[in-house]
């Protein structure tokens, strides 16, 4: 009996396949926060990422014991999923260089990225990206460690494509409050809510700049925070015109509740992922050759696009058809 391949080594070879991580990032800055995110995930799964935050989470004057304690959580038997990233200072802030060698010293083998805000040009991004390198390859480190990085200034978008193609960078993720307050008033503040954040012609254009970029280099599009904590509605539909209108395939969260409700709105249908697998299940077995299936003639321009819709489902804890799991198992 011939061995199977695996989609991964059939469709993709040699080539870097783009990224498919958890549709939704929850952020938690201080220590209680951070403790509340773990056990939230070790309820649902490895569903979400959370971002420990060194920048708007630290205290002033503290900034080095707040990024020991992140250290601490990320090498915690709490962190079982190990996947928790870390957003350090921007690249204007004097302690960014400290939070790196903390951070990548301490915790780089567990850490699933480092997240970059606020720059306001590729070639402070670059800067950035060299000194963690640097870095982690002085920690013996041989991994590359994940880069996500927050377009929320007027030069950031100006050179996001060129962002987009930094080596080692994962994610972009789009910052709207800073975003819209770096327009001095031109956009209102109704902007940073729904419908204005979609409507808007600046901010919409923004977004979609964001993304055509992200996708056009293989890096994954995060959308900004819902600012209504509470309304779980209100997330869902937020993530849900995320997702269908402007092509993100990520979104923050900045409170518990908000996490399913984006996991949700950003997950496929199911529908279409039963039909994904059955497609490959039929490829896998015609050694990934071309195949009918109803009618339709499938090849592998098609299953590449089924094999990343099948692993979206899988990380968002999508049950999925038998035969399908065991290309997920370890």
């Amino acid at each position: 009996m011939t061995q199977r391949m695996h989609p991964r080594e059939a469709l993709f070879g040699g080539e870097r396949p783009f990224p498919v991580i958890p549709a939704c990032e929850h952020f938690a800055g201080s220590e209680k926060l951070i403790a509340k995110a773990f056990e939230l995930q070790g309820k649902l799964g490895p569903i979400f990422d959370i971002t420990m935050d060194c920048e708007d989470g630290a205290p002033t004057g503290r900034e080095r014991e707040h990024a020991d304690m992140i250290v601490a959580m990320q090498t915690s038997a709490a962190n079982v999923h190990k996947q928790a990233g870390v957003r350090i200072h921007d690249p204007s802030h004097g302690l960014w260089r400290q939070d790196v060698d903390q951070i990548v010293r301490g915790a780089g083998a567990q850490l699933a990225y480092i997240t970059i805000p606020k720059p306001t040009a590729a070639a402070q991004v670059a800067e950035m990206i060299r000194y963690i390198q640097e870095v982690a390859r002085g920690a013996g480190l041989t991994r590359e460690i994940p880069i996500h990085v927050l377009i929320e200034t007027h030069g950031a978008l100006r050179e996001v494509w060129d962002i987009a193609k930094l080596p080692w960078v994962q994610v972009l993720d789009f910052g709207l409050m800073d975003f819209v307050s770096g327009h001095h008033g031109a956009i209102p503040s109704s902007a940073m809510k729904s419908p204005g954040q979609f409507d808007h012609a600046l901010v919409r254009r923004a977004k979609a700049e964001v993304v055509a970029a992200a996708l056009a280099s293989g890096v994954v599009p995060a959308h900004n925070v819902t600012l209504d904590l509470k309304n779980t509605y209100a997330t869902y539909a937020d993530a849900r015109r995320a997702r269908d209108e402007l092509g993100f395939l990520r979104m923050w969260s900045i409170y518990p509740a908000q996490v399913q409700p984006i996991v949700d709105a950003m997950a496929p249908d199911f529908s279409e992922v039963a039909r994904a697998c059955d497609i490959l299940l039929a490829a896998e077995a015609a050694a990934w050759g071309p195949i009918q299936h109803a009618g339709d003639l499938h090849d592998r321009a098609t299953y590449r696009y089924f094999w990343e819709l099948v692993q979206r489902a899988h990380v968002s804890g999508l049950k999925l058809p038998a035969g399908a799991t065991r290309w997920f198992e370890h």
